[in-house]
């Protein structure tokens, strides 16, 4: 011991009262002391007594503390109890949620043990535990508590500074619930908080019952989640399914980050209440507009300003496909305002659609009227050419996704895409070589990684005629540029290759690494150029499926100069395969004859059919008609030459037998 020699050691235990005195709860003694609850912690038994510090006294309010000592025999002995239980109780025996017997009319004690290691009683935390006493144990706790006997619905009613709560949760039938058993934590906005929303969304809120329920249902959650044991930055889920983040700011809480906690800890004995001077919206409970969010604020000021949100209907529905901020780069922002205007209404669509109900191939319509299509990958879910990040939201008349990029809606096939960009000629001359230029026209979902003429720079006139003239080469080249599906840039897993079967057969690798995306290791310049029959990348060199050779030295020789980033294998006399064209659709056409159709009317008279019969009396007569042929018989002469094998003692002749046939003569 401390002054004395030998080796280390503690001091002996002793009762509940000289126990105060080692934890330095010498208040609590003094109090014991004078309210003869002292002989009680001295004598036999097993106590468990909470002892609030020396500060914890000092923090209580002067008045209540002054009457408190003012009437020791009665208010201070009542108040003393509630802080003991008639059993021992280490901090280990304390579990989550339980309630203990205080000695004070049965009272309970309402212990919450967190995952922190942090333990309070009726809030107040246990800031020294387990002083082991011979008839008892000590635990110090930062606060005077008080006893408990009202429940959340009782506090809300009776507080003048939460009437407009009480008039919302009773018109919600959220009251009731505060009313019941539980442990619930309620971050209760004062009259002043929803003043601050404005008299236009309070009666907003007040006229959907179900989102005035949901709006009441963000502020409360499921546990009790005392001010002494929340860590900094910890997110919790609330009853309306979302989630909300407290911390601390010094000696205060934060909501979402926000210091709006006017009064905390406000003990009932079914869960806690915190007094805030905001409202809690939940996305939930906002209209389309309130869901955009500081990084798409450009877009929500550009919609304003263009007049789009003003003539949305307030009783309809809306989803919005908002680009982030940087989207709006200078070259944008000086677009004309008209064509602006068409362009950010493409981002917003007529009806609510969350992220959950996206799906491959669906069909969305824009309130400008375009036809929009969703594509769903492995990681990414685009519409069109831009894909959706991390952020969609779903509130009460709409919902919210994040764009990386600004949308362009497809309005032209591939061919007239290439056409009109003007520098893929030579692939538009070698597709119509091919007979296949209808691909590029036809309905359907294809992706063309598209060679510009760069591509075929090094032929010649006599090279591309060589090409030409080989109908199966020259397919088995353009339908490796191919393939069955849209697949955009943005929708690529980073640094994963995707093998695509093209419509020749072969595989194609596509990859999006160093912010390019590449096919068999080429480097794509213009990705994700979307056309209503699928997306067209444009590169700059020919490809070519590995896995196929060439027979030809002259193709061979092709070849060597179109496809740069491979070896093409040379197998003698290889021949390439017709590739079936099934991806190709027949078209009907149909002639369509403009003006009033003739109609021929029939009239159907009916009756019995009249019947003429006629009889011919006597016997039939029979003429006998001879032809007189004059002159001598004809005699016709037909010689028959029979081919046989030459014998070895004739060879050299041949056998000719001849046949006379005499005409018979004829009758006179």
């Amino acid at each position: 011991m401390e002054g004395m020699r030998g080796c280390p050691a503690v001091a002996p235990i002793d009762n509940v009262y000289e126990s105060l005195a080692i934890v330095k709860a010498t208040s609590t003694q003094k109090y014991s002391d004078i309210s003869k609850v002292r002989p009680e912690i001295e004598g036999t038994g097993s106590f468990t007594f909470f002892a609030p510090s020396n500060e914890a006294w000092e923090l209580l309010d002067e008045d209540v503390r002054n009457a408190l000592v003012s009437n020791v025999n009665i208010e201070l002995y009542n108040a003393l109890h509630y802080h003991m239980a008639n059993e021992r109780l280490l901090t280990k025996d304390l579990k989550n949620g339980m309630t203990v017997t205080s000695m004070y009319n049965d009272l309970g004690l309402h212990i919450n043990h967190y995952p922190n290691g942090v333990v309070t009683v009726n809030c107040a935390r246990i800031i020294y535990g387990n002083q082991i006493a011979t008839n008892g144990v000590v635990h110090v706790i930062d606060r005077v508590i008080s006893a408990i006997g009202n429940s959340m619905q009782d506090v809300i009613e009776v507080n003048d500074e939460l009437t407009t709560l009480s008039d919302l949760a009773q018109t919600s039938g959220l009251l009731e619930k505060l009313g019941e058993p539980g442990h619930y934590t309620l971050f209760a906005p004062t009259n002043d908080a929803f003043e601050k929303l404005g008299s236009d969304v309070l009666e907003r809120l007040q006229s959907d019952k179900e989102v005035l329920k949901a709006l009441l249902n963000f502020h409360l959650l499921d546990s009790v989640q005392c001010s002494e044991a929340i860590m900094a930055g910890t997110s919790y889920e609330t009853l309306e399914g979302n989630t909300i983040e407290i911390g601390c700011d010094g000696d205060s809480l934060t909501v979402n980050g926000i210091k709006m906690v006017l009064k905390k800890d406000i003990v009932t004995k079914n869960g806690v209440i915190h007094l805030i001077d905001q409202v809690l919206l939940p996305d939930s409970a906002k209209v389309v507009m309130e869901l955009l969010g500081s990084s798409q604020s450009t877009f929500g000021d550009m919609i304003s300003e263009l007049g789009i949100s003003g003539n949305m209907a307030a009783d309809a529905e809306y989803t919005f496909l908002a680009p982030l901020n940087d989207v709006f780069t200078d070259e944008v922002m000086s677009i004309d305002q008209e064509i602006l205007r068409v362009i950010l209404e493409n981002h917003v669509l007529k009806n609510k659609i969350s992220l959950g109900k996206l799906f491959n191939g669906q069909l969305l319509e824009t309130i400008a009227g375009k036809t929009l299509r969703v594509f769903v990958y492995r990681t990414a879910v685009c519409i069109e050419n831009s894909c959706l990040i991390r952020g969609s939201k779903e509130g009460a008349n709409g919902a919210l996704h994040l764009m990386k990029t600004l949308l362009k809606p497809a309005d032209k096939t591939m061919f007239q895409i290439l056409e009109q960009n003007g520098s893929f000629k030579i692939f538009l001359s070698l597709m119509e070589a091919a007979g296949l230029t209808d691909v590029l026209r036809q309905e359907g979902s294809f992706t063309l990684f598209a060679p510009s003429d760069k591509a075929f720079a090094s032929l010649g006139a006599r090279e591309l005629a060589l090409l030409k003239s080989n109908a199966n080469a020259l397919k088995t080249i353009l339908l490796y540029h191919f393939t069955n599906g849209v697949f955009i840039g943005g929708g690529l897993e980073f640094g994963v290759t995707n093998l695509l079967k093209s419509l020749q057969g072969s595989n194609l690798k596509l990859i999006f690494a160093n912010s390019t995306v590449q096919v068999n290791s080429v480097k794509v310049p213009e990705a994700d150029v979307m056309a209503t029959n699928g997306v067209v990348h444009f590169v700059d060199q020919a490809l070519y499926p590995e896995d196929i050779p060439v027979g030809s030295q002259d193709l061979e020789a092709v070849l060597k100069k179109l496809v740069s980033y491979m070896q093409v294998k040379y197998i003698m006399g290889f021949k390439y395969q017709e590739i079936p064209i099934t991806f190709m659709k027949t078209t009907v056409s149909r002639r369509v004859i403009e003006g009033v159709p003739e109609v021929t009317r029939t009239r159907y008279v009916e009756r019995q059919p009249k019947f003429k019969k006629v009889i011919i009396e006597g016997e039939p007569e029979t003429i006998k008609i001879t032809r007189v042929v004059e002159g001598a018989p004809s005699v016709g002469r037909m010689t028959k030459i029979v081919s046989s094998r030459q014998s070895a003692s004739n060879r050299g002749s041949t056998n000719i037998k001849r046949k006379t046939r005499r005409a018979p003569p004829q009758r006179v």
